[in-house]
């Protein structure tokens, strides 16, 4: 029985790290809130603005480890957004992660929301308006469940089911609630659309967390808003924008939303991004362990190819069901929209260190370029390069981008400030306002 007790010392605990709900109000970006799922950062008077963050966690079969959990911090977002316009945003983490306090992780995340802050504050008092709150809302899961280095790269596919499974449990119960504060502010508001926003990023198994959770509603919404190429709206997505990560879940699990999104032949110049799948080039997980794996689960299964037509390129393409149910969906080529690379001796950290206000000028210029987006074109972020296919519709809202390995070199180190700053800039432009005309006036309010 001595195999069997190291094998159960190997597993990490089905425990939940956050369980004192009462606000932590900190200076020192929430490192001394360790237990708390409820933190404020507040810095001392002179620096930049601060943020909120709040954790729900969730056991392995997707339950909530505890509604009052939910409860608390929703009433907490709810509590501000009474007050004030936010901007939301959720990570989900993925495989190897948790919420206990010292994952990487959630330093990241407390980092990332930090600069997104200064920047929001800083394209606020350029445009001449109040800087929205930022919260951000970290979803906790097991996806560490062994706790050795080395064996834990063995938890792969057990991690891979896991997430599916807890995107199919409260996962979507408590996004649908987030988004109900936001719709709730938009009602309230007098011209029945407000400033606040709502974004939801995740990564790895937590991007097939994420999109098990909500693949349906963004399915059911693209069609409500804008079915065929003959349509007079924009297409709406879940919340204001949702960012996946090198997800660890097979293309055919995509192949609705990229055929929907293929058949348009074209989007108005008020069409603002929906879903972003970032993959890198060197992801090895999803690039050459995840099709192996997927070979062997599937190999008893029937499949057949499909024809579409691509409205831009005038080509049948051949989608074969084969290569869709064994390619993670980032490599999948036919459903790729962009590349986004590094641009020449672009310095990570320089990006990092630039000031709120030209990190703000750079949105509203990413902003502009997204606008006039057509069939081939670039546009630039601080430090990369993004190109839309000569094959995908102008402002199409699905962006499938491969990601060269100088900006994701593996996985796991997704935290380039290159990467960070991209993933900001498009957070910011899908907050712009729904009305172009609009959001035109304030870029030319921001510019004297």
């Amino acid at each position: 029985m001595g195999w069997l007790s190291g094998a159960l010392a190997c597993c990490a605990p089905l425990a939940q790290y956050r369980t004192d709900y009462q606000l932590c109000v900190s200076a020192d970006m929430g490192r001394d809130c360790a237990n708390r799922a409820i933190q404020e950062y507040r810095p001392t008077a002179g620096q930049t603005p601060g943020f909120s963050l709040g954790f729900i966690e969730f056991d392995d079969q997707g339950q909530l480890f505890d509604r009052t959990q939910m409860y608390a911090v929703l009433d907490y977002i709810g509590r501000h957004a009474a007050e004030d316009d936010f901007l939301a945003v959720v990570y989900v983490h993925g495989w190897k992660h948790n919420a206990h306090e010292g994952d990487d992780n959630i330093g990241h995340f407390r980092d990332a929301l930090l600069r997104l802050s200064a920047t929001e504050a800083a394209l606020s008092q350029a445009q001449g308006r109040s800087a929205r709150r930022v919260l951000g809302l970290y979803l906790g899961w097991r996806g560490a469940s062994l706790s050795i280095p080395v064996l834990e790269n063995l938890s792969f596919w057990d991690r891979k089911n896991t997430a599916h499974k807890v995107g199919h449990g409260q996962v979507t119960e408590a996004l649908i609630r987030l988004d109900q504060l936001r719709q709730t502010r938009d009602a309230e508001s007098p011209t029945g659309q407000s400033r606040s926003r709502l974004i939801v990023v995740g990564h790895s198994f937590g991007g097939a967390v994420l999109y098990s959770a909500l693949e349906q509603i963004l399915e059911e919404r693209f069609v409500r808003t804008a079915s065929g190429a003959a349509t007079d709206a924009d297409v709406v997505g879940f919340g204001n924008l949702v960012v996946l990560i090198n997800p660890a879940f097979e293309a055919l699990l995509y192949s609705p939303l990229s055929d929907m999104a293929t058949e348009r032949a074209s989007y108005f110049a008020s069409q603002l991004p929906v879903l972003a799948i970032l993959t890198s080039e060197a992801d090895d997980a999803t690039r050459v362990a995840f099709p192996i794996g997927r070979w062997l689960a599937t190999r008893f299964e029937k499949e057949r190819t499909q024809l579409r037509r691509n409205p831009i390129s005038q080509q049948i393409e051949r989608i074969r069901e084969r290569d869709t149910n064994i390619t993670a969906v980032g490599h999948f080529a036919p459903y790729r929209t962009h590349m986004l690379q590094a641009t020449t001796a672009s310095d990570p950290e320089a990006v990092r260190a630039r000031p709120a206000g030209e990190r703000a000028q750079s949105v509203l210029r990413v902003a502009e370029n997204w606008e006039s987006d057509e069939p081939g074109s670039q546009i630039s972020f601080p430090g990369s390069l993004l190109t839309r296919s000569r094959d995908s519709a102008g402002r199409n809202p699905y962006l499938v981008v491969g990601v060269d390995r100088a900006l994701i070199p593996d996985h796991d180190r997704i935290w380039d400030p290159r990467i960070e700053s991209f993933v900001s800039h498009l957070i910011l432009v899908s907050s712009q306002s729904g009305d172009l005309q609009q959001r035109r006036t304030e870029r030319r309010h921001a510019s004297k």
